[in-house]
């Protein structure tokens, strides 16, 4: 499904759950629009946005009407859903991020363990045996949303937010888990902390991490 939003974007709506499948499609979506924009100077598309399950897709309304853009984004949005099918891209290797569980770091390791019925080593190795997807970047510059969560893993979040995360701190929610590139407030619960910089306005590429992105924690020795 594609809807307006707003004056000169188009929103590809392809699901409404977290699911790899319809994030990969919508990887590709994006992908997709990408390559028409590079392929010529007067594309009318804009950068597109993923997100779980849907696109935004930003159009040059001087340049073409909506309908005309909805027309073009159907078209594009059939050819990469085909593509997606058929083949998945990964982009680029596995990025390693070194985690120390527990303790001060992870004041919510023991929770979560008694709320799943696991042990601390046993919520650990779940998290870090999964390799996570980045599905999408928000809240806060370099936050990345990763999932799936190990189903043994999931739980809602904290009745009672903190009003300060420490920076660096590895959160679990729902079926999702993520780095804290900044101390904020937050809901998630806390099983580690890393000292991975997450968000540097110095690098090249300020964000570590990017949509599409494959992402695996590695336990450093606990003390």
């Amino acid at each position: 499904m594609i809807v307006p939003f707003g004056d000169e974007a188009l929103l590809v709506v392809l699901g409404e759950v977290i699911d790899a499948a319809v994030n990969q499609q919508a990887h590709a979506v994006a992908r997709g629009v990408r390559a028409a924009r590079d392929e010529s100077w007067h594309s009318p598309w804009g950068v597109p946005v993923p997100s779980y399950a849907s696109v935004l897709v930003p159009y040059d309304a001087a340049s073409i009407d909506e309908a005309e853009a909805t027309r073009r984004l159907t078209a594009l949005v059939a050819r990469t859903a085909r593509t997606a099918q058929a083949s998945v891209e990964i982009e680029g290797p596995v990025q390693d991020i070194a985690v120390r569980y527990g303790n001060a770091d992870g004041p919510d390791l023991e929770t979560v363990a008694d709320r799943t019925g696991l042990t601390t080593d046993q919520v650990i190795e779940a998290h870090a045996s999964t390799v996570y997807t980045v599905y999408l970047l928000g809240f806060v510059p370099g936050f990345a949303y990763l999932g799936i969560l190990p189903p043994e893993l999931e739980l809602p979040r904290r009745n009672e937010p903190r009003l300060r995360v420490p920076r660096g701190s590895v959160g679990i929610a729902g079926r999702q888990t993520a780095v804290y590139p900044f101390e904020t407030p937050g809901g998630w619960h806390l099983i580690g902390r890393s000292d991975a910089v997450l968000w540097d306005s110095r690098r090249e590429s300020p964000s570590l991490l990017r949509a599409g992105q494959r992402v695996r924690f590695v336990p450093e020795p606990r003390a």
